[in-house]
């Protein structure tokens, strides 16, 4: 087979697809891993492909080249057109083709765009994603002429959440979908749950210019925190770029942050499946284990990103995980998939039935933690940081090591992690403990770590 020209390495990263647009990721680049994910749906039998894209300037033109990819392998391409992630996911059901790309930059920077990919029911990632690569630059491919042609599956996935999620009340709420594509559809849905709405930045506008779409950074929040605090709405919630996302606030401005959200989420789902499976990333929360044992479940500490937890979604049959990032699954009365608008649904049907919503959030455990950190360094320089640290870092009165995403140590009274992140050179640190002074205690012993097996370390705490 003849050789074809390399494609740009950064772009394939671990869990999905993404650059910045006429650099790295190019309308040629994206036809061509379209090409490659056609064969690898031909290979598995599949015969169709959805396609959906975000509200991005560059979505029309990618998509576009997208399709033509995968109709030159002989594999047809449904145009679900512009439309939160989550919906192209749940074209891939409602549709019966089992398989979807969704293009989307996520919560990146305007001039980025990627690709988010499910075939035959699996999402892509890791080895996955590098084979694909594989395949485009070495012609492994099939040929023919795939069909295209458009559906519009809003309304269905509307009509969906609102035959199963029920409101005990009315209720009045903040809703920001910072621009994003969650805008599309997000008013709508909320109302026919029985939502009075306060919109913020509901059109969607590839440019962002009210703020970035990203709710798990507080800064993004404030407009919902203001917007609260001048109306009689009683909670808010965000949605990130392409609406996998979501971010609560609580009336006096709290942010319930999405390891929080999901002890509501879990102990509202076990109450229905008892002995259930509650899965959660190595970010979340300590309190989270012992509240999970307490309403019955099995918790389980997993990966960070969302292909992964996914994965062992799937093969743990759990009904319920979450990230600290806020993609929560939902497979009790959903598909799995993380989605952002129906996690707000699920939330709002909880807080519905209390008589104070607020009450209920602001109760959930809860302890001194810090913000997610970021140190920068160079390509390839995080994983190397992060195996020395597993090999000689020494931590005084650490309880466990846990090795499974990074290096977590847990202590009898907070714990402290450091992992390699795999979509930017960056090394991700959050602690928690049960006060602060164990709190500087536990970022003293990781910043002595630090600096022992890296010197001169840049350190953000």
């Amino acid at each position: 087979m003849a050789m074809r020209q390399a494609l740009p390495a950064e772009v394939f990263k671990a869990y999905d697809i993404r650059g910045i647009v006429n650099q790295s990721l190019t309308a040629d680049v994206v036809r061509q891993i379209g090409h490659a994910l056609g064969s690898l749906a031909a290979e598995q039998g599949q015969s169709a492909i959805a396609v959906g894209r975000d509200g991005r300037l560059s979505g029309p033109a990618l998509a576009a080249a997208l399709i033509d990819g995968i109709c030159a392998a002989g594999v047809d391409a449904i145009d679900v057109g512009c439309v939160p992630t989550p919906v192209t996911y749940f074209a891939a059901h409602e549709l019966g083709c089992g398989s979807c790309v969704s293009v989307t930059g996520s919560h990146n920077p305007p001039d980025y765009n990627g690709l988010k990919m499910v075939i035959g029911g699996t999402t892509l990632a890791l080895e996955a994603i590098q084979d694909l690569k594989r395949r485009a630059e070495s012609g492994h491919l099939t040929h023919g002429s795939g069909k295209r042609r458009s559906a519009d599956v809003l309304a269905a996935y509307v009509e969906k959440i609102v035959g199963d999620v029920k409101l005990a009340r009315p209720m009045k709420i903040v809703l920001d979908c910072g621009n994003g594509v969650a805008g599309t559809i997000a008013q709508a849905l909320f109302k026919r749950l029985g939502c009075e709405i306060v919109p913020l930045f509901c059109e969607v506008d590839g440019n962002f210019p009210n703020h970035h779409p990203d709710p798990s950074k507080p800064e993004n929040l404030a407009d919902v925190i203001t917007a609260l605090r001048d109306s009689d709405a009683e909670i808010g919630i965000a949605f990130d770029g392409d609406g996998d996302r979501l971010g609560v606030v609580c009336k006096d401005g709290e942010i319930i942050y999405p390891d929080r959200q999901l002890m509501l989420f879990a102990a509202d789902v076990l109450s229905r499946v008892a002995g259930g499976t509650i899965i959660y990333d190595v970010k979340c929360t300590r309190l989270l284990a012992p509240w999970i044992k307490q309403h019955g479940g099995v918790p389980l500490m997993w990966n960070t990103g969302h292909a992964l937890v996914k994965a062992k979604l799937k093969e743990s049959g759990a009904p319920l995980a979450g990230e600290m990032s806020g993609h929560t699954f939902f497979k009790e009365r959903w598909y799995g998939f993380d989605d952002g608008l129906y996690s707000g649904a699920r939330l709002l049907e909880i807080l519905s039935r209390a008589a104070d919503g607020n009450a209920l959030l602001k109760n959930l455990p809860n302890s001194p933690s810090t913000p997610e950190l970021n140190i920068k360094m160079a390509e390839g320089e995080p994983f190397a940081i992060i195996d020395k640290l597993k090999r000689n870092g020494k931590f005084t009165g650490a309880l466990e090591k846990i090795t499974i995403d990074g290096l977590r140590v847990e202590y009898a009274d907070g714990f402290g992690l450091a992992r390699p992140s795999n979509t930017t050179p960056v090394v991700v640190l959050r602690f928690e403990a049960d006060n602060g002074a164990a709190l500087e205690r536990i970022q003293s012993d990781f910043r002595l770590a630090l600096n022992a097996v890296w010197p001169g370390i840049q350190l953000p705490f």
